[in-house]
């Protein structure tokens, strides 16, 4: 392959792949704007879906991101009761 053809194959591939990379939402800004009381589909507009979701009987436990950046979140009756956060700052 050529220089050129690399430089395209680059410019299409890496490039966009790079910088998707650093759009995570599991940030200490995105967490600061979770409240209790807050519906789940509000929480989904600020941090997207969750990588982790275990439902039963009304109550949710939902994760986002992975070790070492996660946001926890409970809900109950689709309202926040509880938030925590590890690895944010």
């Amino acid at each position: 392959m050529t220089r050129r053809a690399w430089l395209v194959v680059f410019t299409l591939v890496f490039i966009p792949g790079l910088l998707l990379s650093g759009c995570s939402k599991i940030t200490q800004a995105n967490y600061d704007k979770i409240e209790m009381g807050m519906t789940y589909q509000e929480v989904v507009d600020i941090l997207g879906a969750p990588d982790e979701m275990q439902a039963v009987m009304g109550a949710k436990n939902c994760v986002w991101g992975k070790e070492p950046k996660i946001i926890d979140i409970k809900f109950i009756g689709d309202k926040v009761v509880f938030h925590s956060a590890k690895g944010l700052s």
